[in-house]
């Protein structure tokens, strides 16, 4: 989810390996190593202009970032040669662009104060002004307001720079296509992570209504429409056959969360989890089994795969690509397979919800006993926590319903050993997830 995801695409490094490593405010101060290896940071040993254009949500600075000047380190102290970020989520304050470490569009007369644990005197709040709201908080978001939309922490100042969510899509894609033109001629890595759908859902006014499933569903068009502008751009400037597409997801879906959107109302009979037990913030399969597309125009042949691979892997497999000998200590170099050339995928894999973990092997999947309610009730998504271990076959038990803990008592034993060798025996000291 969120911060965790991100980190583990980039470094190839399990998250739980990194305790920073969870959905951070704001304010939170960088958890990658600046020292540490990075899928831009290979790739730029190899030659690569690296940028990133979007949420970045992996902490900026050393602690007490100052807004109003040079925000450092970030993205650029690890790789990147160009960034063009919000700091964490829609729904987090600042709700500022920052391009290179510098706030955009910044009047040094307004300066920019983030505060988490208290409000500054005089600044209207979601919970105190609900007459300055255009968007219904659900839980958490109350804070600070900007655009009527109140958000998670307390900003004052900056008003100039302040984004319009509407336009965001609009905003990020642009940055995305003159990039794409200005390095056409060289080889480039552009980490595009896209705002859509996260809270608040908020499509251009173009988009509004086009799902029929409301906001959430018309920002999930939207992000396709993003996707297909930029496809067009690769085409347009004439390297498409050149370029390697890889579209993925950093968690499982959610309807309700955080704001009052109509997201459950208005999802019709649609299943966004599909077959899959869970969804969001879930140990179960809907949690962390996501979508995950290569495109390459000429070199990849249209298909699926039922391969196990991980968002870890990217950095060992594209450093296969290029040429680099450089591994994470995580991840597998799995390119053929990415390519289609193969269908042999990981075997094993470490999977992660709110610092809670589980294990994946072959078609079995194991979770350990974790205290906590067995359904978060402010999303309607079951978590997976239970007081005993849960054992599942997935190649006949999809929807994992039917717990075999007990009934295979020897392959809940050779999942928890091997497990454990990677993990370690203190797995059940997690954190309870707070939904802020």
């Amino acid at each position: 989810t969120c911060t965790p995801s991100r980190y583990g695409l980039l470094t190839g490094v399990y998250p739980w390996r990194e305790k920073r490593a969870k959905i951070l405010p704001g304010t939170a101060p960088l958890i990658i190593g600046t020292d540490q290896m990075t899928i831009p940071k290979m790739l730029k040993q190899k030659g690569y202009h690296t940028a990133i254009i979007g949420k970045w949500h992996l902490g900026l600075g050393a602690g007490n970032v100052n807004w109003n000047e040079l925000v450092s380190p970030g993205p650029n102290q690890v790789g990147f040669d160009y960034s063009y970020i919000l700091a964490a989520t829609q729904d987090r304050v600042p709700t500022v662009y920052i391009e290179n470490g510098m706030v955009v569009g910044l009047d040094p007369n307004d300066p920019i104060e983030v505060d988490y644990s208290k409000n500054f005197e005089g600044e209207p709040t979601g919970l105190e002004n609900p007459e300055l709201l255009t968007m219904k908080w659900h839980h958490g978001h109350n804070n600070s307001i900007v655009n009527g939309i109140p958000r998670i922490g307390f900003m004052k100042g900056g008003a100039a720079a302040k984004w319009s969510d509407i336009d965001m899509a609009d905003h990020f894609l642009k940055g995305v296509k003159q990039y794409i033109r200005k390095q056409k001629n060289a080889p480039f890595f552009l980490y595009y992570p896209m705002q859509q759908p996260h809270v608040p859902r908020t499509p251009h006014p173009r988009f509004e209504g086009i799902s029929e499933l409301g906001p959430r569903g018309d920002a999930i068009v939207e992000a396709d429409w993003c996707l297909g502008e930029l496809k067009k751009t690769l085409e347009e400037e004439g390297i498409l056959e050149n370029t390697l597409i890889i579209f993925t997801s950093d968690n499982g879906p959610v309807l309700n969360d955080g704001y009052y959107d109509d997201a459950d109302i208005k999802n019709g009979d649609h299943t966004p989890w599909g077959s899959f037990r869970g969804g969001k913030y879930s140990l179960f399969e809907a949690g962390t089994r996501v979508p995950f597309f290569t495109y390459w125009k000429g070199k990849i042949q249209a298909g699926v795969s039922d391969a196990m691979v991980c968002q870890l892997d990217l950095l060992s497999s594209l450093a296969e690509l290029v040429g680099s000998d450089v591994r994470s200590e995580d991840g597998l170099p799995l390119m053929n397979l990415l390519m289609g050339k193969s269908k042999i995928g990981r075997d094993e894999l470490i999977i992660e919800a709110s610092t809670r973990t589980a294990f994946k092997k072959g078609d079995w999947v194991m979770i350990p006993p974790y205290k906590g309610p067995a359904k978060n009730q402010r999303v309607n998504i079951e978590l997976g926590n239970d007081s005993g271990f849960q054992l599942y076959h997935l190649a006949e038990d999809i929807g994992q319903q039917k717990n075999l803990s007990v009934t295979h008592p020897e392959k809940l034993q050779e999942l928890l050993t091997a497990f454990e060798v990677i993990r370690g025996q203190e797995y059940g000291k997690t954190e309870r997830l707070e939904l802020k």
